[in-house]
């Protein structure tokens, strides 16, 4: 686990040089510890290659959309997993290459490493319960639906983003141009955690739980709020003191934090735990 750790640091050391689709594919080493991640991206690249075939040498931004949206969803078949919409293989590359099935972000991750590679400039943008795709074309932008490449108007993204906003009207049209921003690859690995993270957590599955824990801790280092979310993690599983050294530094970060009676309590609980067997 350290190894796989300190590699997934590396890769998210510097924003500049992560690179998004070998980070997404290594999130997949938690659930598959013998993936070998070289292979996997050979078989992108193989899949480019393919792609170029199709692609015309004097193809404009927008030829180079539709032939990639063909070859992407009809060609190799690429759709939402829409029988299993948890499945925690939805959100890792390898079992997504493999089956042709995941969700948005990780359809998108795959999209735009081949968009990238014949020079289509697309970008990933973090909408609320949908990731999208923004491809920059002479014309503007165009927003695709990353599922089945299908460009999404103005109002059928305002009626995708209603249950997330409070009230209508105006606030909407404001709220839509803030959340069509590109996404950074760091805020695209953080999304994708997070989706393992929801699920783990409503599964109890607390081993796979704090593995994507620790990556979150390393992604986001100054969000203290991961940190806590591990100590309740390594408390889940009896790693008594680790969980109390995260709820510390949490405590000690956010004196005052909403939640900081409940993060007490669970310390109250594990110090006596500590003294009474030893400090597991």
């Amino acid at each position: 686990m350290t190894r796989v750790l300190d590699y997934f640091s590396t890769l998210v050391a510097d924003d500049e040089s992560l690179p998004l689709t070998e980070t997404a594919l290594s999130l997949a080493q938690d659930a598959y510890p013998d993936l070998d991640l070289q292979a996997a991206l050979s078989e992108l690249d193989e899949l480019v290659l393919r792609l170029r075939r199709h692609m015309p040498e004097d193809a404009d931004i927008r030829q180079k959309v539709g032939v990639l949206n063909r070859f992407f969803f009809r060609e190799l078949g690429f759709a939402s997993n829409l029988n299993d919409y948890y499945d925690p293989d939805n959100s890792h590359l390898n079992a997504v290459l493999k089956r042709r099935r995941g969700i948005p972000i990780s359809l998108a991750v795959l999209y735009l490493e081949m968009a990238e590679q014949v020079g289509i400039p697309v970008r990933g943008v973090s909408f609320p319960g949908h990731f999208l795709l923004r491809v920059t074309t002479p014309d503007g932008d165009v927003m695709l639906d990353p599922t089945n490449g299908h460009s999404l108007s103005e109002a059928q993204m305002v009626e995708m983003l209603e249950p997330y906003v409070a009230s209508a009207g105006d606030s909407i049209g404001r709220a839509l141009r803030m959340l069509l921003q590109p996404a950074t690859r760091r805020e695209i690995i953080a999304r994708m955690l997070r989706n393992l993270k929801a699920i783990y957590l409503q599964t109890e599955r607390w081993q796979r739980l704090l593995a994507v824990q620790q990556r979150l801790v390393i992604l986001l280092p100054d969000n203290i709020e991961e940190v806590r979310d591990r100590g309740f993690a390594y408390a889940r599983l009896d790693y008594l003191r680790p969980a109390l050294e995260d709820l510390e530094n949490y405590l000690g970060d956010r004196p005052d934090a909403e939640d900081a009676t409940v993060v007490e309590s669970q310390l109250h609980e594990l110090r006596q735990r500590t003294r009474h067997d030893g400090g597991a």
